[in-house]
């Protein structure tokens, strides 16, 4: 999955698709980008999370720069503390209604959204 997905239905309705009871689930915006807040169903309860581990960068003279949300990982790296913590002990869903791809080439890319037909909610694995 891309940085931006789509859930364009009511929490209401995403723990009652996904059997799963409401607890600081809220609607939300419809086009989720990571550092954005979003519904993820973890331990049965569907609730508010911001998407993405706040990954601090440091410059040249070691100042602080601007955080960006780490959303990715590659299977070789689950191997390092945060992600195998992670993986073990934060899993959850994340409740989508679809998710976006770039295509083409640098420059002229456009955003092809994929979704699953007759399923107006599916849930992607998160951590």
């Amino acid at each position: 999955m891309c940085n931006l997905y789509r859930m364009d239905s009511s929490s209401a309705e995403v723990a009652r698709l996904l059997k799963a009871t409401i607890g600081s689930g809220s609607n939300m915006l419809v086009e989720i980008y990571p550092g954005y807040p979003r519904l993820v169903i973890a331990a049965g309860e569907l609730r508010n999370m911001v998407w993405g581990f706040p990954l601090v960068m440091k410059g040249k003279s070691g100042q602080p720069l601007k955080s960006e949300p780490c959303n990715n990982t590659r299977a070789d790296k689950l191997d390092s503390f945060m992600w195998r913590y992670s993986f073990q002990e934060r899993r959850c869903l994340i409740a989508v209604t679809a998710f976006a791809e770039a295509e083409a080439e640098k420059g002229a890319k456009t955003r092809t959204w994929f979704s699953l037909p007759d399923e107006p909610v599916f849930a992607v694995a998160g951590i």
